[in-house]
């Protein structure tokens, strides 16, 4: 909370300093608009004083042809230089309601209370006994998508799919294609969810926007400025967290939106360091059980997760093993019913599971797993995993 102030603080620090040099170069352009009028007056003072010389020659002089050819300028001098009025910048406060400040600055989500069964000692945990031995491919959806990179669940065994075309294709699990539709941009989305009533939504970085494809039309949902939005995740309780990065692809952070407001942004952590790695990568986003939020950050080769206030709790950087020999790089991400972690390892063809402590519980790499990239699961925990070259989508009981 205190760290949400600080960076309350600095925001309005930054914004102040920005009306302030706005006020000083109004100053200077109506500094430039004086002098150029006072320097025309101070010309036209110059004329007269050389009129005046020549009427005391004129005067002074016998040449009557002098005084026939003389022309005189009054009627030069009576037209006089417009006025110039400058009205100078005034700032307009505008109220301050508190309780709309309260709502933008964060939320305290109410205290709670839960039971949980202990296992007898010395027996294994549930939900790693519960985790096959051996996981089985189920099926396999060929989307003939170019660089296949998204899956979303939409419920009834159907799911979206995108890649790097700008068709976002909705498939049942037999493999047959439902509907697609085409972005607004006519570019490629970056990142697939949706909502809690079966609305599509999708991210374009191209546009900075989020959209929303209800009944068949697209409509705005989010704009953003100076950043550009990257993978999407719906919450439990139906607000949409944001991966992003600023234009100059210094900074990433996580954003949670309730509709089209803002409501937290997690950036940095205790010792405001920054928690994501400053670049354009993907970083996919997924909110687990216990309301933790966790992205996949590739470039980084981690798994950052924290709490629902934004505060970290744990990384996860691979595990050790004879037969995984390229870096960890996760891409997509997702959680099941027992909060278990998925995240694929792009790299080394597989998938981690890990338990929502950062535990490592197991693998899943003999389902022939080709640069594993999106992940979701269903209803029943069956995985949905991209492989991004080959464009197929395939279901994993695990």
């Amino acid at each position: 909370m205190s760290k949400q102030g600080e960076q309350w603080h600095r925001e309005i620090d930054i914004i102040i300093n920005r009306m302030k040099t706005e006020i000083s170069e109004i100053k200077v352009k109506h500094r430039h608009i004086l002098q150029k009028h006072l320097d025309e007056i101070r010309q036209i003072q110059s004329l007269i004083k050389e009129t005046f010389l020549i009427l005391m020659e004129l005067e002074r002089s016998t040449e009557v042809s002098l005084i026939i050819e003389y022309s005189s300028k009054n009627r030069e001098f009576r037209n006089l230089q417009p006025k110039v009025q400058v009205k100078l910048p005034t700032f307009i406060p505008k109220p301050i309601d508190r309780n709309k400040l309260y709502t933008l600055v964060g939320e305290i989500t109410p205290l709670s209370t839960a039971t949980e069964e202990v296992s007898p000692l010395n027996q294994p945990n549930a939900s790693v006994r519960k985790l096959l031995d051996e996981p089985k491919l189920v099926a396999t959806v060929q989307t003939t998508h170019t660089k296949l990179r998204n899956v979303t669940y939409l419920g009834k065994d159907k799911i979206w799919t995108s890649g790097e075309t700008n068709d976002i294709k909705c498939f049942n699990i037999n493999g047959s294609l439902l509907q697609t539709i085409k972005t607004k941009s006519e570019k490629c989305p970056n990142g697939l969810a949706v909502d809690s009533d079966g609305n599509l939504l999708y991210s374009d970085r191209s546009a900075k926007i989020v959209n929303k494809v209800k009944n068949g039309q697209t409509e705005e949902l989010i704009r953003l400025q100076g950043w550009l939005p990257s993978q999407l995740c719906v919450t439990s309780t139906g607000d949409l967290l944001v991966t992003m990065f600023s234009d100059d692809n210094t900074q990433s952070i996580a954003v949670r939106y309730s509709g089209s407001t803002e409501k937290q942004t997690i950036q940095f952590d205790d010792e405001g360091k920054p928690l994501y790695s400053g670049n354009q990568y993907i970083k996919y986003i997924t909110e687990n059980r216990n309301h933790d939020i966790c992205v996949a950050d590739f470039l980084a080769g981690a798994v950052v997760v924290v709490n629902h206030g934004g505060k970290l709790r744990w990384r996860y950087t691979g595990h050790p093993s004879v037969t995984k020999n390229e870096p960890f790089k996760p891409w997509g991400i997702t959680t099941d019913s027992k909060s278990r972690i998925l995240t694929s390892d792009y790299k080394n063809h597989c998938i981690h599971i890990v338990d929502q402590n950062g535990q490592f519980l197991h693998y899943i790499d003999n389902c022939d797993l080709k640069y594993p990239t999106g992940l979701c699961v269903d209803n029943n925990d069956n995985l949905f995993v991209c492989e991004v070259y080959i464009g197929n989508v395939k279901e994993i009981k695990y």
